[in-house]
């Protein structure tokens, strides 16, 4: 059931209990193991969806996506594009109208994606469209989420370094939420 509530301040969410993914995450960083991640996420009808890009920090500097987040309800996988660019079985996953892709604030990420591939991606969820019409104004993930769980995603790894050598558990765990919190929403809101 969607609560009353259509919108959320930061101090309210601020005393809520910090939401974690509680499933398996795993890091995609070569051909052959992304080949197999899309095998296995073919097999879901609906996937969480998120990129996160390096920030610049001068203007005008523009980085490319370093990382796709994919997730089901119990698996979330790191898609490395800065190691392994984009692989033909990711690209066609993403241009498949057969799954679809629930993410947040699509335009940026598709615009991110369109610099470093051409791809026409297909069938893909915005959530900030869908949760208008549940009445709620808020339209930011973590408002959302706050609003229809309770709980709260923290942002702090929203501005690191998505190209290091290695992610830290905090980067993989923050990226992995995010995605899958996306699935998670779409979910809720197709329940009532």
């Amino acid at each position: 059931m969607i609560p009353d509530i259509s919108t959320i301040t930061k101090d309210e969410i601020a005393q809520l209990s910090i939401e974690e993914f509680p499933g398996r995450i795993i890091v995609v960083d070569t051909v052959k193991d992304a080949d197999k991640a899309v095998q296995y996420l073919s097999m879901f009808p609906m996937i969480g969806f998120d990129t996160e890009t390096r920030p610049s920090f001068k203007k005008g500097m523009r980085y490319k996506v370093a990382l796709m987040q994919l997730s089901t309800e119990e698996v979330c996988f790191l898609f490395r594009l800065n190691r392994v660019g984009f692989p033909a079985s990711l690209k066609e996953f993403l241009t498949s109208g057969q799954h679809m892709k629930i993410g947040l604030s699509l335009r940026d990420d598709f615009c991110a994606i369109r610099r470093s591939a051409d791809v026409q991606l297909e069938n893909f969820v915005d959530l900030q469209q869908m949760v208008r019409e549940y009445g709620i104004e808020d339209s930011s993930l973590q408002k959302i989420y706050a609003i229809l769980f309770g709980k709260r995603i923290t942002k702090g790894q929203q501005l690191s370094n998505w190209e290091a050598d290695v992610l830290t558990d905090a980067q993989k765990r923050y990226a992995a939420l995010d995605a899958w919190a996306c699935l998670k929403i779409y979910n809720r809101l197709k329940e009532d």
